[in-house]
């Protein structure tokens, strides 16, 4: 698989989050080989839980696999610019590399808003690619609010 490869998985995942009536979020985690192992979808009404984040859930479930608290050299993907809680997970969990589709101006907090990466009381940075099939990634959000107004 390549790159866009693991895009188009989390935005698979972004689909099934919409066909639930969730906002259309996916995201994908990559081990250091270039396997996929967790993929998530959001789930916060779903669970009725706020923490449900494609990208928590996705690091929820990768924890488990490698049966480790860190996901050293392990690779996120997600759709979305992650929002602070989910920048702080990726920080805790010691991922690798950050890839995003769609900026977030509203509640994202890599390149706007908090901008977690960027404080110094920051324990882990991981290298960040923003903007990977924005586009795609953006007209699902797009379409899933004009569907809801």
């Amino acid at each position: 698989m390549n790159n866009l490869d693991f895009m188009k998985l989390a935005l698979e995942q972004a689909e099934k989050a919409a066909r639930l009536g969730e906002i259309p979020v996916g995201a994908v985690i990559v081990n250091p080989v270039g396997e996929v192992i967790a993929s998530a979808h959001n789930l916060v009404e779903t669970q009725r839980d706020a923490t449900a984040h494609a990208e928590c859930l996705a690091l929820k479930e990768a924890i488990g696999k490698v049966n480790q608290k860190f996901l050293d050299g392990c690779d996120l993907w997600a759709t979305l610019e992650p929002c602070a809680m989910c920048s702080g997970a990726i920080s805790q969990t010691r991922i690798r590399r950050l890839y995003y589709a769609a900026e977030d101006k509203k509640s994202g907090a890599v390149e706007y808003g908090s901008r977690v990466f960027s404080h110094a009381t920051c324990h882990h940075k991981p290298e960040i690619y923003g903007g990977i099939m924005a586009s795609e990634s953006a007209l699902l959000l797009k379409n899933f609010f004009a569907k809801r107004r």
